[in-house]
């Protein structure tokens, strides 16, 4: 089931196929390290900037090398082709949503390793993929929201216990444990996720809080063992 067992270079092209402007045109895509380089020809210019875009709204890619696409113009009419490049600009301004919202999923500490695909749906987007809990869900639904999205379809967001390891592992990644650790006198979780993450924000220190059900993260007791999830 996506995104288990797919590849990057999959998963781009997945990407690609959302869009009809893109779709037939056999471009082939190569991947390292997650830097994609396409090869192949597209009909006009406004098509490289389409999908340049969604490329890089594809997780996992650091970069996209299009230098191996030409643009091979075809003999058709100024309307049709009016009309195609206007298709062409809603859809990469859609894509700068579908962006934008993946970049804000990426930046928050516990949704940032979760295999999680956002496409264009009208003003909205379409959240695809897996993360490890109802809270991560419901994390994810507000943060598209709060990115600009106005409407968030996730009824193609699994929850699967341990998405984050499952992903890395097949991606050749590198799974971090969770860790445990005892409070010591003078500790604060802002001071242990500073330790811990190097970071003392709300945020990180939440995350602790969230993994070993504190309400109030003011109050830690000596001894309390606490799980630092990563």
């Amino acid at each position: 089931m996506w995104p288990f067992g797919k590849s990057l270079s999959a998963r781009v092209q997945d990407a690609i196929n959302q869009w009809p402007p893109l779709q037939g045109l056999g471009l082939n895509i190569q991947e390292q390290g997650g830097n994609i380089r396409i090869t192949g020809a597209v009909p006009r210019q406004p098509h490289l900037s389409l999908l340049q875009a969604t490329v890089e709204g594809v997780k996992g890619v650091k970069s996209v090398d299009l230098s191996g696409v030409i643009v091979a113009q075809q003999e058709v009419s100024e309307a049709a082709i009016a009309a195609e490049e206007e298709a062409i600009r809603k859809a990469t301004e859609a894509s700068k949503l579908a962006k934008k919202v993946l970049a804000t999923l990426e930046a928050n500490g516990e949704l940032k390793d979760d295999p999680i695909a956002v496409l264009q749906k009208g003003t909205g987007v379409v959240l695809k993929g897996a993360v490890d809990s109802q809270h991560e869900y419901n994390l994810a639904v507000q943060l598209a929201k709060q990115a600009g999205a106005t409407e968030v379809d996730a009824s193609e967001l699994q929850i699967v216990e341990g998405a984050k390891a499952r992903f890395a592992a097949e991606q050749g990644g590198v799974n971090i444990p969770d860790e445990w650790y005892t409070v010591q006198p003078g500790d604060t979780l802002s001071g242990i996720a500073l330790k811990f993450y190097g970071d003392a924000s709300r945020e990180s220190y939440m995350k602790i809080a969230k993994a070993n059900n504190i309400a109030n993260p003011d109050l830690i007791r000596v001894g309390q063992k606490l799980q630092i999830p990563r």
